[in-house]
């Protein structure tokens, strides 16, 4: 997935969670924050952002930001696509070109269910599949954490997939890790509990729970490799986890 024009930036702080303002040029810039997360581990004053300039006149500001240089103590600062209406795009350039399903599979956005919208509908070899995706951008220590907040949209979801499953159809939760670097994906039970019980839950039920890192440049995402999973619980981890 590529974006048309990217700029590069210098944070200097976030106000609420739709704008941030940040340094284009020397010159200080209000800008749109393509994430409503916390985000506190990435945009950290001075860090470099990645912004996309739009080309709609009409918009108060002029720039999203898209990507973000994660500081990072002993290693080179890690760049993360923080964009959280990109995975979707991406994921959808890598269906057609044939993972998960065949290349012939009909692949339809936004398909309700239940009380549900979910992200994909497939429809390969005869079976209609469903499948929601989560755009993951935390991170510790080589783990890739989601939640980063509560997150009870998430939490119904999982609880209407697990219904689909019992119901026949094909059901898989994508999670679309914008980085690389990462060994380990972890459901973030620190954060919301509810959701890693459910996610849990899901994957007892037999909902296929996938996660994929992604290649990451200033101006483009694209879906890469798979990544183990643990669901399992994990106290002495949880103490670290933002």
């Amino acid at each position: 997935m590529l974006y048309n024009n990217i700029i590069k930036g210098e944070f200097i702080d976030r106000p609420n969670r739709f704008i941030a303002n940040v340094l284009i040029d020397g010159c200080k810039e209000t800008v749109h924050v393509k994430n409503t997360g916390r985000c506190k581990e990435l945009l950290k004053k001075g860090c470099s952002v990645y912004l996309n300039k739009s080309d709609n006149p009409e918009r108060k500001t002029r720039y999203d930001i898209v990507a973000v240089e994660k500081f990072r103590d002993s290693k080179k600062n890690l760049l993360i696509n923080m964009d959280s209406q990109i995975p979707n795009f991406a994921v959808e350039e890598w269906l057609k070109k044939g993972e998960l399903f065949t290349k012939n599979a009909e692949i339809r956005r936004e398909f309700a269910y239940g009380a549900s919208r979910f992200d994909f509908m497939i429809f390969d070899k005869g079976k209609v599949s469903f499948l929601e995706v989560k755009g993951v951008t935390l991170e510790q220590d080589g783990i890739a954490l989601f939640p980063d907040a509560p997150t009870e949209r998430g939490l119904k979801h999982i609880n209407e997939l697990i219904e689909a499953h019992k119901a026949g159809y094909g059901t898989y939760i994508l999670f679309v890790i914008q980085m690389k670097e990462v060994r380990l994906f972890r459901p973030n039970d620190k954060t919301h509990r509810a959701f890693g019980d459910a996610l849990r839950r899901a994957q007892k039920e037999g909902v296929e729970i996938l996660a994929y890192d992604c290649i990451v440049l200033p101006d483009s995402i694209t879906i890469d490799k798979s990544i183990k999973i643990d669901t399992e619980e994990n106290h002495e981890l949880d103490k670290f986890i933002v």
